[in-house]
Parts: C-alpha cells; structure tokens; sequence
C-alpha cells in the first residue's frame, strides 16, 4: 500500500493523449453530452457545479485529513460562510475567545440578521464550553491551535461531549494542517482550511475547503454540496491545478516550517527584549501536553510574541525586519510577521505589542540573525 506522501504526488487527470507526465489544467466551463444528447457518466457538466481539477483536489483533501470526501471553495471565508449558512438561522454556536478575526466578522456582520447568536469561551478548559451550551446550541467551532495566541483545545474530550448533546463540531485545521493534526481521527465532524495558507504554501492562491468525517449527518452533507454548486462560491480550475501541485511539496514544506519554528522558538524564549513568546513546542505553554497528545511531527511553523515596549516599538522592530516581511497572511515558503492590533482594527483583542510570525522555509541561521538585528 503506498504512502500517502506517494499518492498525493502521483494521484492526477489522465492525459493519455499527450503522455504528459503531470495532471492537465482544464480550464472549460462546459463538458460534451455524448451522441444521444445525454450526460456521460463520471464526466463534468458545467464547472460550477464540478470540474476536473477541483475534483482531484478534492479528493486529494480528503486523503490528506482522512475524511470522506472534501468541499472546495474560493476561499477560507466562504468555506466558514457555507457551514454557518447551512446550519441556519435562530442557531447558537460556541466560538474561542482567541479566534481568526475574520471568522469572528462572519457571525457578527454578515448574519446578524439571522438570529445568530454566539458565546465566546476560552476552549482550552472544557468547562467552559460544558456551561456555554444552550438548548439552541448547533457547532462548537473549533481552532488549536488558535490564532493568534496559540492556545491549544483538547480536541477528542471536546468531541466526546458535543456527541453526548448532539452538537456538530467544526476545526479550523489551517495552522496545525494535517500533517500535525488531523480533527476528524478524534471525533470532529468536520475540517475547515483556508488552504490559501500552508496547503497552496506560496502566497499565490485563495481558496478554502471543508473535508467531512466519516459519521456527517448525510442530510448536512447534501446541503453543503448544494450550498457550493448553487452558491458557486468555489475556486478557478488554475487556483485548482495550482493547489494541487503544491500539495506534492506539503510534507517537505511543512517538516521545514516546524523545524525553524521550534529553533526560533526557543531564540524568543531567552532573549531579553521578548516578554511573552506563544508556541504549543515550549514545555512552559500552558497547553503543551494537550498539543503533545494531539499534534505529531512537530508543533507547527506558527509563533506569536509580545515584544517589551508599547505599539510604537512593536511597530518599530517589524520594520527593521529584513528577511521577514510585514505583511497580513501567513503559510508561504516566505517567513512572514503581522501586527495583528492594526491588522483587526479598533476592535482587535489582540495585545499592542503583539507580532504573529510566520515561520518559512529560509535557511535559519539567516531568519536568527534578522530577529536578533532588528531587536538590537
């Protein structure tokens, strides 16, 4: 049986005609009916509604977290929107307290007029989702680890008791990704990704996904397929075809970023100008045994500092900052630093002298060397 390191590589669209060795990008709108005018079985119709290289991402997807089956869409946003929108209006849901920002603005603006109402609750003690429960409670939405300070939730009691009270449970997995974490081998119904992060890895495609568990509600599941092939919100053939080539570097990509995140890491933790350093790796993360438990091959390229001093300086350090770039995103090959204060806006919970890090794949001598300049 090959690896899955294997299939993900040679897994493609045959191309008999050319022989070419990689899969073709299919770029049609519109797929031929055979001679009798009727659709060909296991052929696309229209490329809303499916095409070739959004299937083999797809499936790709669902290999790679080990679900049923993957959902693709245009972005990370619109795979949160089609879950959200499909669970309906008049539901409750239990949100972290330290969640993407962008998550958070979905529920609050785009359906406040849904009667959609929400708790927001420190998700890495149990206790507080347990007493968050109501009666109208339909999603515990999940992110460990969670962004920006890395709090780590305990993924499999998390979904002992939303099974126990008939809840569906949603992880966003795109920090962890599955090559640290994979949701649904402990209970989770559903895997949320804005794959336009670590699993594209290049800074160059939007996209977003919600690969499925094995025990989904089929009737949830149906709904969310309408919701993409009707909705339409879904991604072009070449972001497809671009992903899906990415995907064939994931794991060396991903052993990288951990292995410079944990020596950065660890640089933060003893230097004399960083007061606080978030990173599920350090033994003195509040959550370290839970991401030992749940996480493998290492804790991720992600980490998060406070740097002593106010927002001026916070500010000051990012921009003498030259291998590293100032910029909102995180993921790439490219090590990345964001100010998340000025990134949310005014209402950002974010601390002012708070930089997210995005750990890339550079030689780390060189990423040390910057950091210890510009906090010179």
């Amino acid at each position: 049986m090959q690896s899955i390191e294997t299939t993900i590589i040679h897994k493609g669209i045959s191309n008999q005609d050319s022989g070419a060795v990689v899969s073709p990008l299919i770029q049609s709108t519109t797929f031929l009916r055979d001679e009798n005018g009727s659709f060909v079985k296991e052929r696309d119709i229209y490329s809303r509604a499916s095409n070739p290289n959004r299937r083999l991402l797809e499936e790709k997807l669902a290999i790679l977290e080990n679900g049923t089956e993957a959902l693709c869409f245009s972005s990370g946003q619109a795979a949160s929107i089609a879950l959200f929108h499909t669970i309906g209006s008049s539901s409750h849901i239990i949100i972290p307290d330290d969640i993407y920002y962008g998550t958070r603005l979905i529920i609050e603006k785009l359906y406040a007029n849904w009667n959609i109402t929400f708790s927001i609750v420190d998700m890495s003690n149990l206790r507080n989702i347990e007493e968050a429960i109501t009666l109208d409670t339909k999603l515990i939405w999940i992110e460990t680890p969670s962004n920006p300070k890395l709090k780590i939730a305990d993924l499999q009691e998390i979904s002992i008791l939303a099974k126990s009270k008939n809840i569906l449970t949603a992880c966003d997995n795109t920090w962890a990704t599955p090559y640290f974490t994979q949701p649904l081998e402990f209970g989770i119904d559903i895997v949320m990704h804005s794959t336009t992060k670590y699993l594209g890895g290049h800074s160059d495609i939007l996209g977003g996904a919600l690969i499925f568990g094995k025990n989904l509600d089929e009737n949830l599941t149906l709904a969310l397929k309408d919701y993409q092939s009707i909705g339409g919100g879904v991604p072009s053939p070449n972001d497809c075809w671009l992903l899906n080539r990415s995907l064939s570097t994931f794991f060396l990509r991903m052993q990288r970023h951990a292995e410079n995140a944990k020596k950065l890491a660890f640089f933060f933790q003893n230097h004399d100008k960083i007061e606080k350093v978030y990173y599920p790796g350090l033994k003195e993360h509040e959550n370290h045994e839970i991401a030992k438990k749940q996480m493998k091959n290492g804790f991720g390229g992600m980490i998060s500092i406070e740097i002593k001093g106010d927002e001026d300086n916070c500010l000051r350090v990012a921009s003498k900052l030259r291998v590293f770039k100032h910029a909102t995103s995180l993921g790439g090959v490219e090590s990345l630093v964001d100010h998340r204060r000025t990134a949310e806006g005014i209402h950002s919970v974010s601390p002012v002298n708070l930089l997210r890090v995005s750990v890339g794949i550079e030689d780390i001598d060189d990423l040390l060397e910057d950091f210890s300049q510009a906090l010179s």
